[in-house]
């Protein structure tokens, strides 16, 4: 925490570029955040995995958590707070995960709000649709998933699975092909609520952020 400055609230709305219909999230971060944690809030609120590398480009500058093997940053993500860039409402900047498929988020500021102590942050307060599957191939190859997997398609890949289930029995291979199918079936669907359990989950837990996404994606 930083408490040389007063702590204020940053209201974030991010999208995905190169994705039609837009993903995007609106979320509610402190001023005293650090970088690290925004990355956490939009890993969750995006239900990405974080198995790949990361950076944002803030003024021509990239931040990131640092790996062994991976990419190097200068400055510690942890100890980079957001209130020390002092963003003027509407700024922008971008946020890429995973430089294999390329997911570019444009991060704006919409508000800088008064501190609300009868709420938790960081806090999820919008969005729309589901997000892509991030190894899907990035988002011209996931527009072109789009075009494919339409209601029939769907269906006839369900006919299909059943088939090859009561042929094979491969259990574990037939819950893997519904799990995707239900995947492209409900895409439309945000569940803000899920997003702010998990945020929850992850940032206000008596392991001090110890938890792994994958952790408190598994309790839902």
């Amino acid at each position: 925490m930083n408490s040389q400055s007063p702590i204020e609230v940053y209201q974030f709305r991010f999208f995905l570029k190169g994705i039609s219909p837009m993903v995007w999230r609106r979320i509610l971060v402190s001023s005293n955040s650090s970088l690290a944690d925004l990355h956490y809030a939009i890993q969750i609120t995006m239900e990405w995995s974080d198995t790949h590398l990361h950076q944002f480009d803030i003024w021509g500058k990239q931040y990131g958590l640092s790996y062994d093997g991976g990419i190097i940053f200068p400055d510690n993500a942890r100890k980079v707070y957001l209130q020390g860039f002092q963003f003027r409402v509407n700024e922008k900047f971008i946020y890429e995960y995973n430089f294999f498929d390329r997911w570019e988020h444009e991060i704006r500021l919409e508000k800088k709000l008064s501190l609300d102590f009868k709420k938790t942050y960081p806090l999820c307060i919008a969005g729309n649709y589901a997000s892509p599957l991030e190894d899907c191939g990035g988002p011209r190859v996931f527009m072109e998933l789009i075009d494919y997997y339409s209601v029939w398609r769907i269906e006839e890949k369900i006919l299909e699975a059943l088939k090859e289930y009561e042929a094979e029995k491969d259990h574990t291979s037939f819950k893997e092909t519904l799990k995707n199918l239900q995947y492209w079936a409900s895409r439309h669907k945000f569940d803000r609520k899920k997003n702010n359990r998990q945020l929850q989950r992850y940032f206000n837990n008596p392991k001090n952020n110890q938890l792994t996404l994958e952790e408190i994606q598994d309790e839902d």
